[in-house]
This record gives structure tokens, sequence and C-alpha cells, in this order.
């Protein structure tokens, strides 16, 4: 598929999704929204791809809400509004809930939606130059649409003086905090991407999978009988899987297994 505003770059099992709208430093407007969302989907149901990288072209990953987007919001009723958030809310969803790993490579500015993007992605390798915020109490709104993600990222405590202050962090503070995973120069970003992309390729992509949802449908509750069974269900439930064995297989025979082939 093609896009007005991405481009999909693949190597082997990586695909890459770049922002390409370097001129206004990849804000976000109506076609960008509906672009990712259809990326994502697309790559989700692509076998081939096993990892997704999501970047932004030019200086900046994303300074967040196109102006122009902005002004024409501020003239909507509230069912237009309301239509406009649902499908911002569904794109992040798409991107947060793909079935296989994704990394958000971060340079420069990843203001606003910008962070929220860095915030729905599993794992943020950023240049030391970069910066996050959620400003948009600075503009007389809420964080609202990205707030599940970047909550699940830096938690409560966190969030209560970032979005409520809208002051940017620098990728050292959104490292410690739990935005970011890791922070290296701005030339080494692609070399950074490709550190986390190595260890990921050595994984099962099923079991990969099967994690992501383990977490979804672990976290947050008390360790208690229910979730001792659900735990003991999920285990046993990929252990019969034919990835599972073959893994197991190729560690005894010591070999590789089929999917690093």
């Amino acid at each position: 598929m093609t896009y007005e505003t991405l481009e999909i770059e693949r190597k082997g099992a990586v695909a890459t999704i770049w922002m390409n709208r370097p001129d206004v430093f990849n804000a976000f407007n109506e076609r960008l929204i509906a672009d990712l969302g259809a990326a994502c989907r697309a790559l989700d149901a692509d076998a081939t791809a096993r990892i997704v990288v999501l970047a932004g072209r030019g200086r900046h990953f994303s300074a967040g809400a196109d102006l122009n987007w902005m002004q024409r919001a501020s003239g909507y009723g509230e069912a237009e509004n309301l239509a406009d958030a649902r499908s911002f809310a569904g794109m992040l969803q798409a991107l947060s809930g793909m079935s296989k790993p994704t990394i958000a490579r971060v340079q420069g500015a990843a203001l606003g939606g910008g962070t929220g993007l860095a915030a729905a992605c599993d794992m943020v390798v950023a240049s030391d130059d970069a910066q996050f915020s959620t400003s948009e109490v600075r503009f007389g709104i809420i964080p609202a649409v990205i707030s599940p993600y970047v909550l699940r990222a830096i938690g409560p405590r966190h969030a209560l003086r970032y979005f409520q202050t809208g002051e940017k962090f620098r990728a050292d503070q959104a490292r410690a905090i739990g935005l970011v995973s890791e922070v290296v120069s701005r030339d080494e970003l692609d070399a950074g991407v490709a550190a986390l992309v190595e260890p990921l390729l050595a994984g099962g992509p099923l079991a990969q999978q099967a994690a992501k949802q383990l977490i979804a449908a672990v976290c947050g509750r008390p360790i208690d009988a229910a979730v001792a069974e659900e735990t003991a269900t999920r285990i046993a439930r990929q252990r019969a899987t034919g990835e599972a064995k073959e893994g197991i297989a190729a560690f005894l025979q010591k070999r590789p297994p089929a999917w690093q082939g």
C-alpha cells in the first residue's frame, strides 16, 4: 500500500514506518492519523514483518498536532470533535495493539501527541537531544486520548506533574521515569534500534505475541488464585504450540530455531 504522509521501508523482517511531513516536523493531521492507523493494521496482518519501527523524517520525530488541524478542530461542534478524537484514539489503539514488537525511533521533538505515539510503542530509542511533553494544558485542552499509553509508561505520579505543567523533559529524564528504553547520540539512533532488533528476532513470534497478551491480562490485578490460574493456563497453552516444541528442540539440539532461519 502507498500512503500520502508515510513511507514504509522494509529490511528483511523489520518494517519501518516513516512519518514523512518533515516541513511541519511530522505534526499530524487527519491524513497522517488515517495513514498511520491503516499502516499499523496492514503490517500487523503481514506475517513477514516481525518487528515494526515508528520513525520520523527530518529533524524531529513529531511535534504533535498540526496547528492548521487544531484550528479547524476549534471550530468543530461536539459531534465533529468526538468523531475526530475517535479517529485519533483508533490509530493509537492500532499501534499499541499490534501483535508484534514495536519500537519508536525518536529524535528531536516528541511533543503532545508525539509523546503519545512514543508511549504507544513497546520500546523507545531516543537521541540524547530528544524532548518530550504533554503540553496540551498550555492550549487549554487535556492529553485525554494519549493518556492510557503515557500513564502505562510513566505511572500516575509523574503524570500528575507533566499533564498539569506541560513542561518539556529531556531524553534522560524520560528514561528515568519509564517512557524511554535507551538513550543514544543522534548519529547512533539506527545502531540503537538495531541493538533491540537483534534480540527481538531471536524470540519466537507467537511467544512474543502471547507475552504482550500476558502483560495486558495480568498487569494491575491482585496476585490471587484467579491470577495464578490465569498464568498456569497461559503457559500450559503455550507449551503445547508447535513454536514452543521447535524452540525447546532447537535448544536441546544446539541449533537455531526455525524462526531464525
